[in-house]
């Protein structure tokens, strides 16, 4: 069986983190930026941006893996909801203010089910429990080559427009003049 090429931007990246980056590369071709330790894609696909990275992460959910590539969507997920999704899975990351979502795994089809099931738990279709037995299920599924629906594609419609979240001013201009004054008065 003839070895397998890496891109010169992975080549000395650890075994773990480099086939999953290669797996992007192959997929969109040569990255949008680079460094030492990360590989950028800025809309490629379905996505915002793809960040493959050197560091990986140990993932026991829902079978031993590594997380290194992380697929990235305009999505504004409510408060409320902040903690169903870190019930659901340590590596869908929400980022209020930006107004993103990610799901960070080995593979694009893994984050999609990741995403899908992130929708699914914001909408209310599943619950946390009920996303996790599916993740296991389709992740079980893609190995036995059955259908797999939510590791094709994101089954839902981002929101690129009014995701982010900057939250509600509480502090005044005043309120910031005269904290600066009392600042001011203590020296």
């Amino acid at each position: 069986m003839p070895e397998q090429k890496f891109s010169k931007y992975v080549q000395n990246w650890p075994e773990e983190s480099r086939e999953a980056a290669q797996l992007v590369i192959d997929q969109y071709g040569e990255p949008n930026e680079t460094t030492d330790s990360q590989l950028v894609w800025h809309r490629p696909g379905p996505w915002k941006r793809i960040v493959a990275s050197k560091t990986f992460y140990e993932h026991n959910f829902p079978a031993p893996h590594n997380d290194s590539v992380e697929s990235v969507i305009d999505y504004r997920v409510p408060p409320e909801k902040f903690s169903e999704l870190a019930a659901f899975d340590g590596s869908v990351i929400v980022e209020r203010t930006a107004g993103e979502v990610s799901a960070r795994c080995h593979d694009e089809q893994a984050n999609f089910l990741a995403l899908n099931l992130m929708h699914d738990i914001v909408t209310g279709a599943k619950s946390v429990d009920e996303a996790r037995a599916y993740y296991a299920k389709e992740f079980g599924d893609y190995r036995r080559k059955k259908p797999t629906p939510y590791m094709e594609k994101l089954r839902f419609n981002q929101q690129e427009r009014g995701a982010a979240d900057p939250d509600v001013r509480v502090l005044t201009d005043e309120d910031l003049a005269q904290a600066k004054r009392e600042g001011e008065q203590r020296g």
